[in-house]
């Protein structure tokens, strides 16, 4: 029990040490994710800025300064809070011979580097995307899930508004879908996390991009517009699952665009009982479920 109570304390403290040592550009700037993050984000308002696609919407939007906040909170400091609890699971499972790469079937060491990235990326894709259904398809997920959905006017910054239990559905099975990459040890894995900041901050952004002929891999803000659409199609629960490909909801048949005029009224039916503060959000969903309207 010492054992585990010790690895706890210093994995937080050194999360803590390491966002700190970010702060004060002492890491490689490669591993900076909190200047990495501020970097991302100005630079997709400022293209918000000077190519706004919904052009009556204010520079500081609804719930702009919230939405900011929940940025720093959930890529920050409840990853600190949590750093603790995923070391103790980790030496559990070496307790019992279960390694990151222990359930591995497909082996990348004798990859290049930049195809065991590919690789990465589209099979962490496809686990979050799945993840994303599920957050969707069960009432007692959903629950929480509506924090991401309370947006009213979307920008960059509503890409990291949800709810830190979120958090706690995501990590299991993104560190399966790790665990199923033998010898996955690139250096550059810091590529596909600032690529998937970059992707999600567009795809909230008030920007009118689809890519081109690209849109059928890339996810885009006009295809996840519908996705935080208030009025779904009769009978769906959700659509436009996608992460950062668009790719999983054409070959499942979950994609709906039906017109850009970027105009779509947000939200979902019964969300005058999302809270307004960020501490009460946060509490929000543990509850009574309610039945999900479709």
């Amino acid at each position: 029990m010492q054992e585990f109570i010790e690895a706890f304390i210093n994995a937080v403290k050194g999360s803590l040490n390491w966002t700190w040592k970010s702060i004060l550009f002492e890491v490689p700037w490669y591993t900076n994710y909190f200047w990495g993050l501020i970097v991302i984000s100005l630079l997709v308002w400022g293209l918000e800025i000077l190519f706004p696609w919904r052009k009556n919407q204010a520079v500081f939007r609804k719930d702009f300064w919230l939405d900011g906040f929940y940025m720093f909170f959930n890529f920050f400091l409840f990853s600190i809070a949590i750093s603790g609890v995923y070391k103790v699971l980790e030496l559990v499972f070496l307790s019992y011979n279960i390694g990151i790469d222990s359930i591995s079937i497909i082996n990348l060491s004798g990859m290049p580097a930049w195809l065991q990235l590919v690789t990465f990326f589209i099979l962490l894709d496809f686990v979050q995307w799945f993840t994303h259904i599920l957050l969707h398809k069960f009432p007692a997920l959903w629950q929480f899930h509506k924090i991401h959905h309370s947006v009213k006017e979307m920008g960059f910054a509503a890409h990291l508004r949800y709810h830190w239990m979120e958090n706690i559905f995501y990590k299991p099975l993104k560190t399966i879908a790790v665990m199923l990459l033998g010898g996955f040890e690139p250096e550059q894995a810091y590529i596909v996390h600032f690529i998937a900041i970059a992707i999600g901050h567009l795809n909230h952004s008030n920007i009118k991009l689809s890519w081109g002929p690209f849109k059928y891999v890339l996810n885009n803000p006009v295809m996840h517009l519908y996705h935080h659409a208030y009025e779904l199609p009769e009978g769906k629960f959700g659509v436009n699952f996608g992460i950062s490909l668009s790719l999983w909801d054409y070959i499942f048949k979950t994609k709906y665009i039906p017109e850009e005029s970027g105009q779509v009224p947000l939200g979902f039916k019964g969300d005058e009982e999302i809270p307004s503060g960020f501490w009460k959000q946060i509490t929000f969903g543990f509850g009574k479920s309610k039945p999900k309207d479709v």
